[in-house]
């Protein structure tokens, strides 16, 4: 009870006698810690490192000292840089820096093709210019370092920002008690942490949600959780409070939890807002592409180019499906899918997209044709039942929970995680190939 180990007994025989030995307890052993990876206090340390530091922002995390470290240990000799816009400014005081302070860099390349997300991440487009290193910035590791075709690296870029402030407005308008769900992007992921804590003895039932293999609290335009569910409750909880600067990563998380509402704090301008969002209409077009896909005889698949966007098992089985339907298709490969290039595609009478979800959900009516999501184009071959036939929380279409599971490990084959949680809590098993390196001709073409 007082936690010692209890005593045993030993039988041991010497010159024909046997008598009993008792054992004395074992002191408990410390728990073992295993530090990998731990950046060495010659460069956490080093002066001329830490002064080129102060040309970034104090609270932003770069994590610049790991950052050297792997590079020295790779020997990179040519680095690519990738940046979503919001930290392209950046990208230049970065490779001056890795350039002074990593000898075997012979040059940096900065990626400048437009990054909307960790599925951007281009490691194709390294390869093809002899780089043998990548640092993507400002997303989730969606994609494993073991996939990508070069040596990657994930920098999330966690800002900090004054959470007593976000405390203080939760504390202003949520009365005492009331069961709040926090989450946000990526880069506020400690602070959200933080505000949890300063949060918890006034509001015991906050939640930081967490849909695998994000990180808890992280949503991304095409992945959330449905809440409820994956917190073990069977309440709803009273409201959403989201931190980010902008709505694209919050309307994932309102299109998945339809009737719960939803507040956004913007940790620049530190406001919070109540936001709302059009469900009903969404799931009225979402409904009326699919039913009109239904009739189509001819498909087309768009496999999106930019970056990792398009996943080519996705593909196979969408491929695979429409052969069992009867269906013709052709397969089109584009970087930047829009509704003008879309209207170019005259011979197709219905398109899936295996680029984002978001493409199909947020434009809509202005496509021609009917544009669906790798989910939706499942719904329309029969493969599994229409989103406006699930149990909603409350009566009515728009409440009908549409699936937002684009990376999730529970989704079905029309998702693009690449480790998936098979039924009944058994291990997780990988569904894509570990990294093959890229081999790219980069002669002269003479």
């Amino acid at each position: 009870a007082d936690g010692t180990p209890p005593r045993t007994h030993v039988m041991s025989a010497s010159a024909g006698a046997v008598s009993a030995v008792e054992e004395k307890p074992r002191e408990p052993e410390p728990p073992k810690r295993f530090v990998r990876n731990q950046v060495p206090d010659t460069i956490l340390n080093d002066p001329d490192l830490n002064a080129a530091l102060t040309a970034l922002p104090s609270n932003y995390s770069f994590e610049v000292h790991k950052t050297v470290w792997r590079l020295r240990q790779a020997k990179t000799k040519s680095l690519a840089l990738q940046f979503p816009e919001g930290l392209l400014l950046f990208a230049t005081t970065l490779a001056d820096i890795f350039q002074a302070h990593c000898p075997t860099i012979e040059d940096v390349v900065i990626l400048g093709d437009v990054t909307y997300g960790a599925c951007c991440v281009d490691d194709y487009t390294a390869a093809s210019l002899g780089c043998d290193f990548l640092v993507h910035y400002g997303h989730s590791c969606l994609v494993p370092v073991d996939v990508t075709g070069v040596p990657c690296l994930y920098v999330f870029v966690d800002i900090a920002f004054d959470v007593g402030h976000l405390v203080e407005c939760v504390g202003t308008n949520f009365e005492k008690g009331t069961e709040l769900v926090l989450a946000g992007t990526i880069q506020f992921a400690s602070a959200i942490q933080d505000v949890r804590s300063k949060l918890l003895q006034e509001y015991p039932a906050l939640q930081i949600p967490q849909c695998k293999p994000l990180s808890p609290g992280e949503v991304l335009g095409c992945t959330a959780p449905t809440l409820g569910a994956v917190t073990g409750s069977k309440k709803v909880p009273d409201a959403i409070v989201f931190v980010s600067d902008g709505r694209f990563h919050l309307e994932a998380i309102m299109i998945a939890n339809p009737t719960i509402p939803a507040f956004r704090y913007d940790p620049y301008q530190r406001i919070l807002t109540k936001e709302e969002y059009a469900h009903g209409d969404m799931r009225a077009v979402r409904r009326n592409m699919v039913e009109r896909a239904r009739g189509a005889a001819r498909w087309g698949i768009v496999l999106g180019t930019l970056g990792r966007q398009g996943n080519p098992a996705i593909l196979e089985h969408l491929e695979k499906r429409l052969r069992e339907c009867g269906k013709e298709y052709v397969v089109f490969l584009i970087s930047e899918m829009n509704p003008a290039k879309m209207a170019l595609l005259k011979d197709a009478d219905a398109f899936a997209q295996i680029a984002c979800p978001r493409l199909s959900i947020d434009w809509g009516e202005d496509f021609q044709k009917p544009v669906l999501t790798p989910y939706e184009a499942e719904v329309a071959l029969g493969g599994v039942t229409p989103f406006w036939e699930l149990p909603g929380v409350e009566a009515g279409e728009e409440n009908t929970p549409y699936p937002m599971d684009y990376y999730s490990r529970e989704g079905g084959p029309w998702t693009s995680a690449y480790v998936k949680a098979p039924p009944g809590g058994a291990k997780a098993r990988r569904t894509r190939l570990r990294r093959r390196e890229i081999a790219v001709d980069v002669g002269t073409g003479a």
